[in-house]
């Protein structure tokens, strides 16, 4: 062999082996995530059910790997502001969108979203599921549903109702309601629930279908009143508390649901990290605590199960958004 081609033979070489050095290095920094500080983009203000379940995951988190896992509000447009930004961020695992059953409904109402919650984003985790319940401010003069419900039907348009913006879970759940009490309530569109919530205890709003999650420990401390939880079954947590059919709306059945996303492009093997970190986490004693305080069942969904239960949930609403003939306010 003659020298030159010893000496490309060697440069070759050379050149796979670093080749072979920097794929290693890379599955070595991506096997080892967190290795810095985790973005979390919360589409809604502080004091929302997202931020509710987020807050809580986030300390657990720190606890766990001992990195920092920030949580960034980005409020607006029903939800649909902060996702955005999220779809746009580095698909590297260190920025991740924590969402809700809002983004299932907002492409049905948002016919110009520059994201698609399904095509954008690499679903990840099934965090909560909690049932809406009916709150009032307690200088309501009614004690019990019935009586609200007869308050509302003598009072038509005098009432209003509070909700996390145009096009969330908390709107639908009310354009349902007025559908099935053939009443009419006013809405009143807020850039997240916890606005929302906090003109509900001032008396600015008279009325507001929410997640257990943001209303829970309102409910407790007797700033607002819990009148009617949805679906089939009394909760757990609020046992003295109605469901909707026991009284007469055996159809009305609402969930808040949350979960985290990734951009498109995260690579596998960091999402499958994030992925176990968040199966270790929903095993906490004091995660476990806080999601039964707030009502809610956790996930326990495979990352392909919460993918088609996102894109179920997508025509779902988008039936329901048809035949309420629900509008951007």
């Amino acid at each position: 062999m003659t020298d030159s081609r010893i000496q490309r033979r060697g440069v070759l070489l050379g050149a796979a082996a670093a080749g072979l050095g920097l794929a290693s290095s890379n599955s070595w920094a991506q096997s080892t995530w967190p290795s810095k500080p985790v973005t979390v983009v919360v589409p809604f203000p502080a004091g929302g059910g997202t931020d509710a379940f987020a807050r809580p995951l986030a300390a657990q988190f720190s606890k766990s790997t001992g990195k920092t896992l920030v949580i960034d509000n980005r409020g607006g447009a029903g939800g649909t502001l902060g996702a955005s930004i999220a779809s746009k961020a580095a698909p590297d695992g260190y920025t991740l969108f924590m969402g809700a059953v809002h983004h299932a409904i907002a492409p049905a109402m948002y016919p110009k979203l520059d994201y698609d919650i399904e095509k954008d984003f690499i679903p990840l985790a099934l965090l909560a599921n909690v049932p809406q319940v009916l709150v009032v401010n307690p200088k309501t003069p009614s004690t019990n549903f019935k009586q609200f419900l007869d308050y509302i039907k003598r009072n038509p348009a005098k009432l209003n109702y509070g909700s996390a913006g145009a096009g969330t879970s908390h709107h639908l759940a009310g354009e349902l309601f007025k559908q099935q009490t053939g009443t009419f309530i006013t809405h009143i569109p807020y850039r997240g629930a916890g606005p929302a919530l906090q003109d509900l205890i001032g008396g600015n709003v008279d009325m507001m279908f929410d997640g257990l999650g943001s209303s829970a420990n309102h409910i407790k401390s007797g700033r607002i009143k819990a009148l009617m939880v949805s679906g089939p079954k009394r909760n757990p947590a609020f046992p003295d508390v109605p469901c909707a059919s026991e009284v007469g709306l055996p159809d009305y059945t609402v969930t808040t649901w949350y979960g985290l996303w990734a951009p498109k492009g995260t690579p596998a093997d960091v999402q499958a990290r994030i992925v176990d970190e968040i199966k270790r986490l929903g095993t906490a004693e004091e995660l476990k605590a806080v999601w039964a305080s707030n009502g809610a069942d956790y996930g326990g969904m495979t990352q392909q199960q919460f993918g088609a239960f996102v894109s179920s949930e997508v025509k779902r609403w988008a039936a329901v958004v048809k035949a309420s003939g629900a509008k951007l306010d």
